[in-house]
């Protein structure tokens, strides 16, 4: 190590740890990690993602009533936003040199958050709210676990639950005007 950069590893032992394991990709032997662990949380997020938006195209069709239009909107602008947000889970997993789950088999266990139809608008927002909150805690807790081990993973968590928490803002506004 130069002492003009303490901090960083010396270019030629990184270029010689580059040329090692290149199978891995993107996964080089600076990553703390346990992959394992990461992708199994990843793909339960991704399962999350998934039963996010279909609940919320679900509410897109289903939604009648004299409010309607304002709520039919918001839900389909999440569910498009929830779909990004399991593409981007996919692109990560595979990075990792793993494998998304997309089988419908399971996806209900897997997801943090509940399939829960609603019956009428208000109860539909409810349950959208109540989900957006799960992930909110969920996702929080991952990111916090990802600390400094994998930051790129952590920093994708923290843009969806960003999203997450405007979701949860837009579904708790129109739950109150309801």
């Amino acid at each position: 190590m130069s002492n003009s950069q303490p901090f960083l590893t010396d270019v030629k032992t990184l270029r010689e740890r580059a040329r090692q394991h290149i199978e891995q990709g993107a996964v080089t032997a600076g990553y703390n990690a346990d992959r394992e662990t990461v992708l199994n949380l990843l793909n339960e997020a991704l399962a999350t993602e998934i039963v996010c938006t279909l609940r919320y195209k679900r509410h897109y069709y289903m939604a009648d009533g004299l409010n309607a239009s304002i709520a039919a909107d918001e839900f389909l602008e999440h569910a498009q936003q929830e779909q990004q947000h399991a593409d981007w889970l996919a692109e990560r997993i595979v990075q990792l040199g793993g494998a998304p789950n997309f089988s419908p088999e399971g996806l209900q266990s897997r997801s943090h958050a509940e399939y829960v139809e609603g019956e009428t608008l208000k109860e539909m927002v409810k349950e959208d709210l109540i989900a957006e909150r799960i992930a909110i805690d969920s996702y929080r807790e991952i990111a916090t676990y990802l600390g400094d081990k994998d930051p790129t993973t952590r920093r994708i968590m923290e843009e969806i639950l960003a999203q997450e928490e405007e979701h949860a803002d837009d579904m708790a506004s129109i739950l109150e005007s309801l």
